[in-house]
């Protein structure tokens, strides 16, 4: 007797078989017969329990797929043409409706910069004081003997952690109390042989020449680095916080203004291969939307900058 479950197989359409089925006694048998017969006939189809058949060849009906183009070189911006624009006294009016019954100190306006540029080119990148301070806590370390004239000039210009076997030993412990972190010229060969490179690099902390936190003048790094704020570019993106919501309209207009002019300083001094260029300015807050400037400080419907002053 053939098993049930061997009875069931047969049920495959299969040509002429040489075999008689009859004469398959076992289940072996019968499936060397019809692994023969595929090889035989290849338009019969390998079938499982589940009803899936595999090895089926594509009909003449059925498309042939469509091979993926190569991708967009650059970051995709879209039309400005229809887009709703506003003044920079008309976005700080909606703004500061957003952000009504909160500290005027707490709240930040931030500004975003898209840019028309390609993927994978040289970024922007680079550090900024601007005439407004923003960010006026920031903690400044300086690697540098401890007991020397630079560490008493770092200690006066601001920086609230100065020394160096200190610094290392804090920062091996986990205890990385500052913001930003300098190094002066003569302490370079020991700080690389304490091996801080793999806790403050990842934190984007570690001292190097190419990011300038490697100094002879550690005080007027220091005095640089106080208040001042760092912008890079992600995505054909560049933001930084560019006042505070208690700013009046003229103080964020000029830090605006020192933003911009450094942004199109550093597209400048890249590569004659690469090309950017601004394709709109956003201007935004820690709780509202962004607005979209056109480039006016005010509009006829404008409000008074005093009356915008007052929070």
């Amino acid at each position: 007797m053939i098993p049930s479950n061997c009875v069931n197989a047969m049920a495959i359409s299969v040509v002429a078989p040489r075999i008689p089925i009859k004469q398959l006694t076992t289940t072996i048998q019968l499936n060397a017969h019809l692994t023969a017969l595929r090889y035989a006939n290849r338009s019969v189809p390998i079938r499982y329990a589940s009803g899936k058949s595999k090895g089926t060849s594509r009909t003449k009906d059925q498309p042939k797929k469509k091979k993926k183009g190569k991708g967009r070189t650059d970051f995709k911006q879209y039309s400005l043409k229809s887009a709703e624009q506003f003044s920079l006294c008309d976005a700080i009016r909606y703004i500061k409706a957003f952000e009504v019954g909160r500290p005027p100190t707490s709240p930040k306006y931030d500004l975003a910069v898209k840019l028309r540029t390609i993927k994978n080119g040289p970024t922007v990148r680079n550090r900024l004081r601007l005439p407004h301070a923003v960010n006026t806590s920031m903690r400044i370390c300086v690697i540098c003997p401890p007991n020397s004239a630079h560490a008493q000039a770092a200690k006066k210009a601001g920086a609230s952690v100065v020394g160096e076997d200190t610094v290392f030993d804090a920062v091996k412990e986990g205890r990385i109390e500052f913001d930003r972190c300098i190094c002066h010229q003569d302490s370079v060969t020991k700080m690389n042989k304490a091996g801080l490179g793999r806790i403050l690099g990842p934190r984007g902390l570690m001292p190097s020449t190419k990011l300038g936190t490697i100094v002879q003048d550690v005080r007027a790094s220091v005095k640089g680095l106080v208040g001042a704020s760092e912008y890079r570019e992600r995505n054909g993106v560049l933001r930084m916080a560019v006042g505070q919501l208690g700013f009046t309209p003229e103080e964020l207009q000029a830090n605006i203004k020192a933003f911009m002019t450094e942004i199109k300083k550093d597209m400048d001094l890249l590569s004659e291969k690469v090309t950017k260029e601004i394709h709109e300015v956003v201007l935004s807050s820690t709780n509202a939307p962004g607005f979209s400037l056109n480039g006016d400080f005010r509009s006829p419907e404008s409000p008074s900058s005093r009356d915008l002053a007052v929070i």
